[in-house]
């Protein structure tokens, strides 16, 4: 089911989330509902406050990559504990919670981070690059923060391109 994505300025976005007590069929069914709506808005990730749910869970799912052995798998991380790895660079970042925007933001090159899946073993990975990055940006909405609160300025802010807004195969088949 695709649920409605809250949109800045929505004071529900600014809300720390707790953790996640126990995996019921409705964690599992929220975690189903967010990959659709993260896939109808052609997003990476998504987290349980953009969906109005204050729970520490998102779903990753970045876009196969063969120089990237995280790409291209769905992740539910349920409870996530990230240490950031590496030099902190800016990168080109955006959020289903703005639409139609995007900024440099700094980021950690890569982080380490330990989650609960859904079947509620603990594990942990280590990730660089563009799973680095999204893990940093979906734990910030766990915590209440947005990339927007990583600027200088909301001058710093660009508007992105109409064919820059879908990454999917689909979008990549009919550019072609």
């Amino acid at each position: 089911m695709i649920r409605r994505i809250l949109e800045i300025p929505d004071p529900g976005l600014r809300e720390p989330c707790a953790p996640v007590a126990e995996i019921t069929p409705e964690i599992a069914r929220l975690a189903g509902d967010m990959f659709d709506t993260m896939h109808a808005s052609a997003g990476l990730g998504l987290a349980a406050p953009q969906v109005g749910v204050y729970a520490r869970l998102f779903v990753l799912e970045l876009p196969p990559d063969d120089d990237d052995p995280l790409s291209g798998r769905r992740f539910v991380l349920i409870n996530p504990e990230v240490d950031l790895t590496g030099a902190r660079k800016e990168m080109v970042e955006g959020c289903l919670s703005l639409p139609g925007f995007r900024a440099m933001v700094k980021r950690a090159e890569g982080v380490t981070v330990a989650f609960t899946q859904l079947d509620g073993a603990r594990v942990s990975l280590e990730a660089r690059g563009l799973f680095a990055q999204a893990v940093q940006h979906e734990v910030d909405h766990l915590n209440g923060v947005l990339f927007i609160d990583h600027l200088k300025s909301l001058l710093d802010l660009e508007r992105i391109p109409p064919e820059m807004l879908d990454w999917t195969e689909e979008a990549e088949a009919e550019a072609a």
